[in-house]
């Protein structure tokens, strides 16, 4: 099941194409896409006994398999969070750097442009979360590295060999010129770690920023008289938001207003996950303080959440048993709705035409195989 063979033809006893279920069809894969999807049996290379489901897209992971991605920024690190996660259904992610000196911004780039280049299995882009941000929202970021935009920042945004460039900022600290032309070059611009008004973060929106990073977690709070970031994220229909369902940094009731707010398809699901995810790891470095992992929660030693453990395929289980969302949903809140947020349609589906980007999930929804373009990487 490894090869790219030419027709290579997988049969699932049941797949969900982003859509709707269908029993017992045979995917042909060819040159890491789905070419066919059929009824024919008889001839398949391989089987896929569990629900076949489109690949989960990630666009907030930090690290993974024991690094972190600003500890070290380079290919090696990428590879081992691309292969972390793809134990846990992740096809597709955006390598994140938090808040960080420029030349560390710097070394990210070169090693997501060197990721794409050379087609690691998952990494598709990568999220600047940060450095123009508040001080007063800052959480984990060091309050240090929290800048206005420079020249020498301006030259990556309009680097065209990143992948998909998306952008956490705040908009007190980027002017609505600014965020139009983040927009005009093709960077996906999201509001957070902000403590901007209900008008400003609104101005923000209507200069072209689309999205909201980690819904809830540092922005100010939806109130009678001011409804604040939240507020803003909440009313408009066209706006994404990206959901942390760790039962740690959104309490359920909070995820379910969400949810019943927003139209299908905006809010998607986030793992924000550091490095321990996929290893026994319960401490590691961060800047110049200590994250602990006590009972799932990644604490700093300045005491703030500090990213999470979670996973893609967690994420999943937890927005349907916890959060009451259907199974489907809850699959397309992992792969189709983020995937359309960042205009990647064909990385989110199961159809002739879409990237061979596969999970296979067992009765307990824990991940059996998992498939990038048509290679498998992971077989549990």
């Amino acid at each position: 099941m490894h090869a790219q063979l030419k027709g290579f033809r997988l049969h699932a006893r049941q797949v969900f194409d982003g859509f709707r279920y269908h029993e017992n069809r045979v995917l042909t894969l060819d040159e890491g896409k789905i070419v066919a999807i059929d009824g024919e049996t008889a001839s398949a290379d391989a089987f896929a006994d569990g629900l076949l489901v489109p690949g989960f897209v990630d666009l907030q992971v930090n690290g993974g398999g024991g690094v972190l991605f600003n500890n070290q920024p380079e290919l090696a690190t990428l590879t081992t969070m691309a292969s972390a996660h793809a134990r846990f259904g992740t096809t597709a992610m955006l390598a994140t750097l938090i808040t960080d000196k420029f030349d560390i911004m710097q070394a990210a780039a070169d090693a997501v442009a060197q990721a794409v280049r050379e087609k690691v299995p998952g990494i598709i882009g990568i999220h600047f979360e940060g450095p123009h941000l508040s001080e007063e929202k800052k959480g984990a970021h060091s309050g240090e590295f929290i800048r206005k935009i420079s020249e020498q920042e301006w030259q990556l945004y309009t680097r065209k060999d990143l992948g998909q460039i998306m952008l956490t900022l705040a908009p007190e600290s980027v002017s609505t010129e600014d965020i139009r032309r983040l927009v005009q070059l093709g960077v996906k611009v999201c509001l957070g770690h902000s403590n901007a008004g209900y008008r400003q973060a609104q101005q923000a929106l209507d200069a072209g920023a689309d999205g909201f990073t980690h819904l809830f977690n540092a922005m100010s709070p939806l109130q009678g008289r001011e409804p604040g970031m939240v507020g803003c994220a909440l009313v408009n229909d066209n706006a994404s938001c990206g959901l942390i369902v760790d039962g740690f940094h959104v309490d359920k009731v909070s995820c379910q207003l969400a949810l019943k707010t927003k139209p299908k398809g905006k809010v998607f699901l986030v793992t924000d996950a550091m490095s321990p995810v996929g290893t026994q790891q319960t401490a590691f470095a961060f800047f110049d303080r200590k994250v602990t992992l006590n009972q799932g929660k990644l604490t700093s030693s300045t005491g703030e959440l500090a990213g999470s453990v979670l996973d893609m395929a967690a994420a999943v289980r937890n927005a349907h048993y916890l959060l009451g969302v259907t199974l489907e949903e809850a699959i397309a809140m992992a792969s189709r709705y983020p995937a359309d947020y960042i205009g990647k349609s064909q990385l989110g589906l199961i159809k002739p035409g879409a990237d061979a980007n596969l999970v296979l999930l067992d009765k307990n929804l824990l991940v059996a195989g998992t498939w990038i373009r048509g290679r498998q990487v992971y077989s549990g």
